[in-house]
């Protein structure tokens, strides 16, 4: 299992937009993957989980993946919300 935290910088915090083309992204894995913030954990893979979490800007959330491509989906979701300019170049 390998896991990842970043801090959202949006002002409009994980809106829908970047959240659909998180799952999006997301759905390309085999690995199962989740989205934590405040010790609710979500499937990533799921729009209304994700949306669920209202998650606003400087919050700090973690992503979760665990299967045979976990580190490339961390990847992928890192260069997603920086091309999205949801979290600084930094993390």
């Amino acid at each position: 299992m390998a896991k990842k935290q970043f801090v959202i910088t949006a002002e409009e915090g994980l809106h829908a937009r970047p959240a659909a083309a998180l799952v999006s992204e997301a759905n390309r894995f085999q690995s199962e993957l989740s989205l934590e913030f405040k010790n609710r954990t979500v499937n990533l893979k799921s729009i209304l989980g994700v949306m669920s979490l209202g998650i606003p800007t400087r919050s700090a959330i973690i992503i979760h993946a665990d299967g045979p491509d976990e580190q490339q989906a961390l990847v992928a979701a890192t260069e997603l919300l920086l091309a999205k300019d949801m979290i600084d170049a930094e993390q």
